[in-house]
């Protein structure tokens, strides 16, 4: 049972590009009175998603309610990083009623909802739900879903098969962790796709779980928050393929390109696609000024879907230098990603 002492917190997991910040944005839009504040943890050299919230416009959501973590794994860091941010938003004067937290598409959730158990923090906070967003249309195309009797038939015939793949491990951590399960993007899915993919994902769920199918990650808010799982109490139930205390992003790397002024954003558009083509690039993401707009060009790709959009006007004495964040695989194929974004 949940202690009401407790101010509850929600960790949002989920794949590169699966929905977590749009879903965080959307709670803190319809917040319907609550105080809300949100930790925005980041994979890669530079912030996107805090500032990405920042900039949206919440009414009621100031810079003091995002706190942004970046350059890694808050679980790596829990003593230097996430218990002293967590800490100075519990001593406000006026402390969130709940907080959000978005972590990294790369992360792990289960050594974070471990985390909670630390004693500067677990008599003061609790672990509310852990949501896990998924990119639909990315399982429906058999994205991080490897086949275990295809893989067999494969290590048979073939020692030299690399049978590892990090990325469906981590995929599986994230929904073994969940409390519920957003099937995001499902306004791009056909039933049968919706059912298939359902069905995909309670197999591999040891206990029953709710799947919600959500567009553009809109979803009520209460029924995202008020879940009062205590998942820091219920480690046992979510299974994990990593070793206790095994939670740092070994295979995955990450660099930040310098972007100038671009003629369009198709233009830029289509540099982002080629380098996204590279070997081993998982996602490419951050903000570009374009020639004769007064707006900040948001872009973001996975895979070789690229969404853009202007998000907000560049400030008075902002640096209008642009930068891209690309996440890949361990080794990829930086070269050809410089030349490719470079035009």
């Amino acid at each position: 049972m949940t202690d009401l002492t407790k101010i509850p917190c929600t960790i949002v997991t989920g794949f590169l590009g699966a929905g977590k910040t749009t879903l965080v944005r959307n709670l803190l839009q319809n917040a319907q009175g609550r105080r809300l504040a949100v930790l925005v943890n980041e994979f890669g050299d530079i912030g996107f998603d805090g500032s990405f919230i920042e900039g949206c416009g919440i009414s009621g959501c100031t810079e003091d309610d995002i706190v942004e973590l970046p350059n890694g794994c808050i679980c790596c860091t829990v003593a230097d990083d996430f218990v002293p941010a967590l800490t100075k938003l519990l001593d406000r004067p006026n402390p969130p009623e709940h907080i959000l937290i978005e972590t990294s598409g790369l992360a792990l959730p289960k050594p974070l909802v471990t985390a909670f158990n630390w004693p500067a923090i677990r008599s003061r906070v609790t672990v509310d739900g852990v949501i896990a967003v998924v990119d639909g249309p990315a399982l429906a195309a058999g994205f991080f879903a490897d086949d275990p009797e295809a893989l067999a038939v494969q290590r048979g015939a073939d020692n030299s098969v690399d049978h590892d793949n990090p990325l469906e491990e981590v995929f599986e951590d994230q929904l073994l962790c969940a409390d519920m399960i957003l099937l995001n993007k499902s306004d791009l899915m056909t039933a049968d796709d919706k059912a298939r993919v359902k069905a995909d994902i309670a197999a591999h769920l040891p206990r029953s779980v709710k799947i919600i199918e959500t567009d553009h990650s809109f979803v009520d808010t209460a029924l995202i928050l008020g879940l009062k799982a205590a998942a820091e109490g219920d480690l046992a139930a979510r299974p994990s393929h990593h070793d206790e205390g095994e939670h740092d992003h070994d295979d995955f790397e990450s660099i930040a390109i310098p972007v100038g002024i671009v003629s369009s954003a198709e233009a830029l558009a289509s540099r982002v696609g080629k380098a996204a083509d590279a070997d081993g690039v998982l996602r490419i993401k951050g903000f570009v000024p374009v020639e004769g707009r007064p707006m900040r060009l948001v872009v973001q790709g996975v895979g070789r879907r690229i969404a853009h959009h202007y998000d907000r006007p560049w400030t008075n004495g902002e640096d209008r230098q642009g930068r891209l964040v690309v996440i890949g695989l361990k080794g990829f194929d930086r070269a050809s990603v410089e030349a490719a974004l470079a035009g």
